[in-house]
């Protein structure tokens, strides 16, 4: 666990350093995966993929107490934006926030230090090694926090209206590369969507590197973790929020989709290397495809998020204030 240091001095620049490569809130590097779009591709993992976890009981979120590591994670976000949204949006205690003592003077950095010492978080001036051997990310961009763990909420509560708004779910089914997830936070929290379902095993929850690649999404959104997939789109059947599973090999077009998007919806995406799990596209209450008009034959798994979730954000758009996330 990251310690102490000199704490920072308000008003004094930091030293100059040569510029680093990268930029904060980047998307991630391409994956190839199959997602309702083509045929499927082996999708490459990060440093930080995900383990086995402790199974809860029931078929929706069951908080870990004390915020364990089988929980959904969040305890350590990275990047500037990241830990900017972290701060910003205030939904958990932060503990300390580390800044590497070699940074140029930088508009993100001040507002870090301002939303800090605003929030009365310990701020933490360490060396590049200490920051980088801390962290678990390839590139933190000499930004490091240490908060609470996300909480989880209960499936049901994601199926509650906000006011007019109806719920818009993205549910994921399998899908382990912590880029594609972060990805797919960004995404979502971008098209309205008003929470994320994870299956508690075989699924990448929140490490550091989906953290940093949603770019503060995760602090915005409420997420349920399930035991099982298949079992969550009973329940969200049973509480009246309508399905669709993209698939590859489904006869309709994600652009001809019959849905009324007034209603409550959830969008299902299938894991990197085999889409949808066999139960999971049956339960789904419909199935759509991706029309494909190039050369490759498959999507990236985030990529084909972005075209679905923005796919049924415009038609909410059309439909009228009252269906927009």
């Amino acid at each position: 666990m990251p310690g102490g240091g000199p704490p920072l001095r308000r008003g004094v620049s930091p030293p100059a350093r040569r510029p680093r490569r990268g930029s904060p809130g980047r998307g991630p590097a391409g994956r190839n995966g199959r997602a309702g779009t083509g045929r499927a591709g082996m999708a490459n993992r990060g440093r930080d993929a995900p383990h086995a976890r402790t199974a809860g009981r029931g078929g929706s979120g069951v908080r870990s107490p004390g915020g364990s590591r089988h929980g959904l994670g969040g305890e350590q976000v990275e990047g500037r934006q990241a830990v900017r949204e972290l701060l910003a949006a205030g939904r958990r205690p932060v503990r300390e926030v580390w800044i590497a003592e070699d940074l140029d003077p930088s508009p993100q950095i001040d507002e870090i230090e301002r939303l800090a010492t605003r929030r009365r978080v310990r701020l933490v001036v360490v060396t590049r090694t200490k920051l980088d051997r801390a962290a678990r990310t390839d590139a933190p961009q000499g930004v490091l926090a240490r908060a609470q763990p996300l909480a989880e909420v209960e499936l049901e509560m994601l199926c509650g209206a906000r006011g007019a708004i109806p719920p818009f779910l993205l549910v994921l089914d399998g899908v382990t590369d912590p880029h594609n997830v972060g990805a797919l936070f960004r995404t979502a929290q971008c098209a309205g969507v008003t929470g994320v379902v994870l299956a508690r095993h075989r699924a990448a929850h929140v490490t550091p590197t989906v953290a940093k690649v949603a770019a503060g999404a995760v602090e915005h959104m409420d997420i349920a973790v399930v035991t099982g997939i298949p079992n969550a789109l009973r329940r969200l059947d049973d509480l009246g929020v309508t399905s669709v599973g993209l698939d590859a090999d489904a006869p309709s077009s994600l652009f001809d989709l019959g849905v009324d998007v007034r209603q409550a919806v959830a969008l299902v995406m299938g894991a990197e290397d085999r889409g949808l799990a066999t139960l999971t596209r049956r339960r789904c209450s419909v199935l759509a495809a991706i029309p494909q008009f190039g050369a490759l034959g498959s999507l990236n798994v985030a990529a084909a998020g972005a075209v679905a979730c923005f796919e049924i954000a415009q038609r909410r758009a059309r439909a009228g204030p009252e269906a927009q996330g």
